[in-house]
């Protein structure tokens, strides 16, 4: 599929998996957030956009994407995969406002994170310069974005290869089990890019958007899933490899992913996967 991903105004959704945040010890970063559930996300926030602007920040315009390596942010070293699926989205204009997303290809996405104290807005924490984030080259095609078609079947596994090592890194988990998902995402995220706030750890995406040349593609991380015991309390190194995996359930086994990933054999074009090497 011809997508360039330079072109793309990208984003991710924050707290689509309930308990994520928690884990994350981000969850109070959005006390004062109200949302119109309990379970709904809690913001859109940017990761890259394609041209700058009077109040686009300089760094939101560093293109971060890399499918081979992270590189590890000066100082810090508090970095943790974020393993997700996303989704690239065609996007209809109306006097100005977004006013309709057509999904049109999904895949493995890790929208990698510091884990810092002090950022004022999430997007701190997510672009930190080159080679800061990861969208997997196989993209699938989706035939709709609703019940019933190819999305309902996919999962999200995501590993950390330390050495001879592979330990899961996040909870397997089923892309149908995000809390918004299909029409219930898509009308959300609409909201969020015509209305959302300069508030607390968000920001003004629609001035974005449009300082941007309201771009015709978006991209959508649209959630991390929770950590296992072993993720929550282990931050990558240098020289170790994330692995992120999207793969059907009606095709392979959890147990089958894990042994491709030992055997470094997920090359199919009914998977997505993303592995980057982590350099200091």
């Amino acid at each position: 599929m011809d997508i360039n991903l330079r072109e793309l105004a990208t984003f991710g959704v924050a707290g689509n998996f309930t308990g994520h945040l928690e884990q994350a010890g981000e969850a109070r970063d959005f006390t004062q957030v109200k949302t119109a559930e309990a379970n709904a996300p809690k913001a859109l926030f940017p990761t890259f956009l394609p041209h700058d602007g009077p109040s686009i920040p300089e760094y939101l315009t560093v293109f971060p994407f890399d499918e081979y390596r992270i590189i590890f942010p000066e100082g810090q070293q508090n970095l943790q995969i974020e393993p997700e699926m996303a989704i690239i989205c065609e996007v209809a204009w109306e006097n100005g406002q977004v006013s309709a997303l057509k999904p049109i290809a999904f895949g493995a996405s890790n929208d990698c994170s510091i884990r810092k104290e002090g950022a004022r807005k999430i997007s701190e924490k997510k672009n930190w310069g080159a080679s800061s984030k990861g969208l997997a080259s196989n993209l699938i095609k989706i035939d709709q974005f609703s019940p019933g078609g190819i999305l309902d079947k996919y999962r999200i596994a995501s590993f950390m290869v330390r050495g001879e090592e592979v330990y899961e890194y996040g909870e397997d988990s089923a892309v149908r089990d995000y809390s918004y998902f299909y029409d219930k995402l898509l009308a959300w995220c609409i909201d969020r890019l015509n209305h959302q706030a300069d508030q607390g750890p968000a920001e003004h995406v629609h001035q974005y958007l449009t300082e941007a040349g309201c771009p015709q593609r978006i991209m959508i991380s649209v959630g991390a899933t929770r950590y296992t015991e072993f993720g929550q309390s282990h931050y990558l190194q240098s020289g170790d490899l994330s692995v992120v995996v999207v793969y059907p359930e009606d095709i392979y086994t959890h147990e089958e992913i894990v042994h491709r990933v030992k055997r470094d054999n997920l090359e199919e074009d009914d998977i997505s996967v993303l592995r980057q090497r982590c350099e200091a």
